[in-house]
């Protein structure tokens, strides 16, 4: 069930319509993007302290909040260069930030929101900066795709480990998901 990161970055391409002069225009916009990044991970982790259960997981080893800071300044400065024009470089390290997600314990129901306040800060600067429209949907589609790996992350890991440990194969795993949705 696992993914390929290149293959998956180019279907959600195609399902968030992240285009060409998407990319374009954020890189046209690239030392914005870098001048900003340091801000926005100030609201980003001012906002996910204020979570009692995100606050103890950013906190859980000496040092973690300030690297996750870090990671994420560079993080928000790849949405806008691309790193190899949004090709499997920058699909892999998507992935990796994932798992990443996965392996401390960020739990899905932290994400969407946490990058809802990513998008929301985001907009709110480019109007400050008297930047396009255009600029924060680029933006906002680059992040939804971002936010897809993070959340495929949790689909394909969970799904490998009941795998692994029940000898379930792929199909029988699919339809018992089916099955208890439907009776839900």
């Amino acid at each position: 069930m696992a993914i390929e990161p290149q293959a998956f970055f180019s279907t959600l391409e195609k399902r968030v319509s992240f285009t060409a002069e998407d990319k374009s225009l954020l890189q046209s916009e690239i030392d914005w993007g870098k001048e900003i990044a340091p801000d926005m991970a100030e609201f980003f982790y001012d906002y996910l302290g204020r979570d009692q259960e995100m606050s103890t997981i950013l906190n859980a080893t000496e040092g973690r909040a300030h690297r996750l800071k870090e990671t994420f300044i560079k993080w928000f400065y790849e949405m806008f260069t691309g790193m190899d024009d949004w090709g499997s470089d920058y699909a892999d390290r998507r992935w990796n930030i994932g798992l990443v997600h996965v392996r401390i314990g960020i739990g899905p129901q932290h994400v969407v929101p946490a990058m809802a306040t990513v998008i929301r800060e985001a907009g709110k600067r480019a109007k400050a900066d008297g930047k396009s429209e255009e600029i924060k949907e680029a933006l906002g589609r680059i992040c939804m795709i971002d936010l897809a790996f993070i959340e495929q992350a949790y689909v394909e890991v969970s799904s490998e480990a009941v795998l692994r440990e029940t000898g379930w194969t792929e199909g029988l795993f699919r339809r018992l998901i089916a099955t208890g949705a439907n009776a839900m």
